[in-house]
């Protein structure tokens, strides 16, 4: 028999294995309302009751009783980040997380019970962790632990065997999402970063998503010394740098190994450095790319210096990407021609060179483009890049052979009414295609400032309704228009028009 007023006692009295989930939150209710006992109790207390006990202890604050249970913890990962999504989390609480880590960290031995490997901080994991005991979602006797727990755990082996579980201490992890601009850091994220310096060796702060926005580098450096890089797995930096900003971040780059997705934007030119330094912070950045053998996505908008270094940029890339999106920068044609060749762009599923001025480069780099990548690309954007009629008609056959191409933009190119549909034609094979934005015929403006003609655009959009119509296809075509010289807004066609400000009726 279990003692009266045991935790046994209180929860087995009532079946809690078919009990509803509101008896169970009751119980752990009832047994915060005496701290002491609670934390007498884990050592006994059957690991399904955890996760309720906890997010009761939790959402009442209770300190003592928290910090008890990380420390007899029965999952490799506590999924503390879903519990702190939309609330106000108390700093008191989450000190009590961490001070509980700090305990486990001081022993030499483990705790019998202690299996507790990783503390997960980010708010969109493991979503279910926390709901699917309440008895409708899955058996307790199948309780799941949360996925991806251990991203960067390294276990030795001896003979085959894993000896992990003979090691009388292993570091911890702390799984976070990072976005790094000024005025970010609050009370939680400096107390949390101060724990993991005085604590570096043991525990381990892991970003598998990091966002770079507005924060001096100095502050960015000081945060990146104390993560772990190779955690990263996505990594978007959007600032306004210059290059020698860009070179000092460079050899952070290089660490994160594991990054799989990379996004850079608005690099600018500085006036106060040499043509000779800026050719060696450009080899500094580029070089970077020999490190990141995961990389399979990379966007790259506005960058400065990449006119006539394309090839630069490629060439350290070690393997075939499957998404590229250059956007709005200043490309030659020997960077088309390089790209064209580049043995990263055989397996791309995703090309973006929205933004990129194309009108004076000719259209055979671009026809060997779309061939390389025509077995694999689904989704290929053109945008505003100045693309004319005579380099569309090069085009047509290699676009015709994308069989797996799903969405194609075009939009903000000078087309004329006749290419449109020459266009269709060769198009209306691909039985994957199903989001298309075409440009506005040119034919539809009245003058060279961009002003639509409301009665001819309706005419020539009915044309190749019906063009469309004929050819069984009625649904595949959206038009768009040049920006409005007045607002800037665009006039769309989904299929009937979505008009501009500037047309409305008053």
């Amino acid at each position: 028999m279990f003692p009266q007023g045991s935790i046994q006692s209180r929860y087995i009295s009532m079946s809690v294995w078919t009990s509803p989930r509101r008896l169970v939150e009751l119980a752990g209710q009832s047994l915060l309302k005496d701290e002491a006992l609670a934390i007498a109790a884990l050592e006994l207390l059957p690991r399904e009751l955890f996760p309720p006990l906890f997010t009761a202890a939790f959402d009442g604050r209770h300190s003592q009783t928290l910090k008890a249970m990380v420390q007899a913890w029965p999952f490799t990962c506590l999924p503390l980040g879903v519990l702190m999504k939309g609330q106000q989390l108390h700093l008191e609480t989450f000190k009590a997380v961490l001070d509980g880590l700090d305990v486990l960290l001081t022993q030499e031995v483990r705790p019998r019970r202690w299996k507790l490997e990783v503390l997960d901080l980010r708010k969109n994991s493991h979503q279910d962790f926390w709901t699917v005991w309440s008895g409708n979602r899955a058996s307790l006797y199948s309780f799941p632990e949360p996925e991806a727990a251990q991203p960067m755990r390294k276990k030795r082996k001896v003979d085959g065997l894993s000896t992990e579980a003979e090691q009388p201490f292993t570091p911890i992890e702390v799984l976070v999402d990072l976005s790094l601009k000024e005025g970010a850091c609050d009370e939680l994220f400096s107390y949390l970063m101060e724990k993991v310096k005085r604590q570096k060796n043991v525990l381990h702060l892991c970003c598998k998503k990091l966002k770079i926005f507005a924060m001096p580098m100095q502050n960015i450096k000081m945060i990146l010394k104390m993560v772990q890089l190779d955690s990263i797995e996505d990594l978007e930096v959007t600032c306004t740098w210059k290059l020698p900003t860009l070179a000092k971040f460079s050899p952070y780059l290089g660490q994160m190994i594991n990054l799989r997705r990379l996004l850079l934007s608005h690099i600018h030119a500085s006036s106060s450095i040499s043509p000779e330094k800026e050719e060696e912070y450009i080899a500094q950045f580029t070089s970077q790319f020999l490190s990141l053998q995961c990389l399979q996505a990379l966007y790259v908008d506005s960058l400065f210096f990449l006119r006539g270094r394309l090839d630069q940029l490629l060439r350290h890339v070690m393997n075939p990407l499957e998404t590229l999106s250059v956007t709005n920068c200043r490309l030659s044609e020997g960077d088309v021609i390089h790209l064209s060749q580049s043995p990263n762009v055989s397996q791309l599923s995703v090309l973006s060179l929205s933004g990129v001025m194309l009108t004076d480069v000719s259209p055979e780099p671009l026809q060997a483009l779309l061939e390389r990548a025509s077995a694999t690309l689904q989704d290929l954007d053109f945008d505003e890049c100045g693309i004319m009629d005579d380099q569309l008609l090069v085009l047509l056959p290699s676009l015709s052979h994308c069989s797996q191409l799903t969405t194609l933009s075009f939009c903000g190119n000078p087309i004329s009414i006749s290419v449109l549909e020459n266009l269709l034609h060769h198009l209306i094979g691909l039985s994957n295609l199903t989001h298309v934005l075409y440009p506005v015929p040119l034919e539809s403006y009245e003058d060279v400032h961009g002003t639509l003609h409301l009665g001819r655009l309706a005419y020539l959009h009915a044309r190749l309704r019906e063009l469309l119509c004929e050819l069984g296809r009625p649904s595949m075509v959206w038009l768009s228009a040049n920006p409005c010289p007045h607002c800037g807004d665009r006039t769309f066609y989904d299929p009937e028009p979505i008009l501009c400000p500037c047309f409305m009726p008053n």
